[in-house]
């Protein structure tokens, strides 16, 4: 498992040890002793790692199947707010400012939005 640990911080995630043990709530050092095998994951981590970073725990204890889970809908867009919330950026400010938009603003973007796919549409066969 101390592999697949390195693995998933290093390559998949792109994580130092520090920003890894952060999200944890552990200590760099505790990820250090599971990435060389000294420690054996306990049962709340090796869920810790899986809630966090969306990972198969079967995957992660035996290595069979895919590294990470499928997210629900719900998921992909929690993560995607949580990281956009703490950008300062257009992204950010792009989200906010849908956040407070009125329904009937709500009907308007859906309106076009129809439109430009019909618009496209129209382009591609023509």
């Amino acid at each position: 498992m101390n592999e697949r640990i390195r693995k998933l911080r290093k390559e998949a995630l792109k994580l130092s040890q520090d920003a890894f043990a952060q999200k944890l709530k552990i200590t760099a050092n505790y990820v250090s002793l599971m990435e060389s095998g000294a420690r054996v994951p306990s049962d709340r981590t090796i869920s810790d790692i899986c809630d966090n970073f969306h990972v198969s725990e079967t995957w992660l204890r035996t290595g069979e199947g895919e590294m990470f889970r499928p997210m629900t809908r719900y998921e992909e867009i929690s993560k995607f707010a949580g990281t956009v919330a703490m950008e300062d950026s257009f992204r950010s400010d792009f989200v906010a400012m849908l956040s407070q938009l009125s329904p009937e603003e709500w009907e308007l973007v859906e309106k076009m939005a129809h439109r430009l796919i019909a618009m496209r549409q129209k382009k591609e066969e023509g």
